[in-house]
């Protein structure tokens, strides 16, 4: 595609697709012309009616997108990180612990969904016991769009008709004893003198709690299974951990957890040579844009010694991921306690299992065996 048809229609729904790294540079950067409702639409086919996620107000353009996330800005500041880290650090320790050399263990429950489960359920003041409710949650989420095989219809409608329910109940709580937590944090913020309505409350929550988790999840899989394919890496990391960041970074453009961003033409416009009529609903192949030779060198090498945020992965403009630090901390941490505890990981037998979504490149199962150091 990038070689001869950089932006084309595909399924489902003839989706305008954009594979090369300027110009999904351009689509990501350019909300006047390339709307977020794109994304809403995507998120809220017609199978579905009604979702969270679809109608927060973290999907809009500047400059109400702009004023709400000036409200989470402290959520996510700095503080942040010191706050979670000593939790991912003893959910990773103890997935090192359980760790039995030559048997085969289920990563994706027991490390990579587990990590982000804990610091989101801490970052959000809900119950640390429902972190695995939360991760379901997440994933089921992210399977939305318009081509979400029927067999899932239902679940996920009542997977959100959950998530509301319980969300409702945070809130409630938390109107009668405010605490040090993002749903405190938005039960007390006002845009343009108005506070937020509880429907604006619970998407907003919603959103959070998919993206919070289904990112760090996917990074700490790819980075697992590139390392099980590459056994001098893996040594060459135990030996020097300062390496760690910028392998994390190399994962982040070589197999990125956000795959595609969609967004919607708000006026007739022109991509490589392609014209584009107002309306057309484009999707933004992160994935491939990280892998675009014209803009990156020997893409399909994983390159410690790459230059930073070489690739999209967090975005660009009004809409880069606000938990960007934190998605690259919790990566950071979770490889930190893990590696001096294994001299050794391959892929087991058992295999692994792929979520639906469209957007998100995350596994529902991942089977690896470890040898211990």
């Amino acid at each position: 595609m990038r070689q001869s048809a950089p932006v084309c229609q595909v399924e489902p729904g003839g989706l305008w697709a954009v594979s090369r790294y300027n110009d999904v540079a351009a689509v990501l950067s350019d909300s006047a012309v390339f709307s977020s409702a794109g994304l809403r639409e995507a998120t809220r086919p017609s199978w579905l009616g009604h979702n969270p996620v679809a109608d927060s107000l973290a999907l809009l353009d500047p400059p109400v997108h702009t004023k709400l996330r000036a409200l989470v800005n402290k959520a996510f500041s700095i503080r942040v990180v010191p706050r979670v880290e000593p939790l991912v650090r003893a959910a990773a320790r103890r997935f090192a612990d359980s760790i039995v050399s030559g048997q085969p263990i289920e990563v994706q429950e027991h490390f990579s969904s587990e990590l982000p489960g804990v610091a989101i359920a801490e970052l959000l003041g809900l119950d640390p016991a429902l972190r695995r409710l939360f991760v379901s949650w997440s994933e089921a989420l992210f399977s939305i769009h318009p081509a979400t095989p029927p067999e899932h219809h239902a679940r996920i409608r009542a997977v959100i008709a959950d998530i509301e329910s319980y969300l409702r109940e945070v809130l409630a709580d938390r109107r009668r004893s405010r605490r040090d937590d993002l749903a405190s944090d938005l039960l007390d913020a006002e845009v343009d003198g108005k506070r937020l309505s509880e429907a604006e409350l619970i998407s907003f929550l919603a959103i959070v709690l998919q993206g919070g988790h289904d990112t760090i999840a996917s990074l700490l899989a790819s980075s697992l299974r590139c390392l099980a394919g590459r056994p001098e890496l893996l040594a060459r990391l135990r030996a020097e951990p300062t390496a760690i960041p910028s392998f994390i970074e190399e994962m982040l453009r070589f197999d990125p957890p956000l795959q595609a961003s969609t967004r919607l033409t708000a006026s007739d416009t022109e991509l490589s040579g392609v014209s584009l009529p107002r309306g057309s609903i484009v999707l933004a192949l992160i994935g491939s844009a990280n892998r675009d030779d014209r803009h990156i060198k020997d893409p399909d090498r994983v390159d410690l010694k790459r230059q930073r945020n070489a690739g999209l992965s967090f975005g660009l403009g009004a809409h880069f991921c606000i938990g960007a630090a934190l998605s690259r901390a919790e990566g950071r941490i979770g490889l930190e306690e893990l590696l001096p505890r294994i001299q050794g990981l391959r892929m087991h037998e058992r295999g692994s299992a792929w979520s639906t979504s469209l957007f998100s490149r995350n596994q529902t199962l991942l089977w690896m065996e470890f040898d211990r150091a």
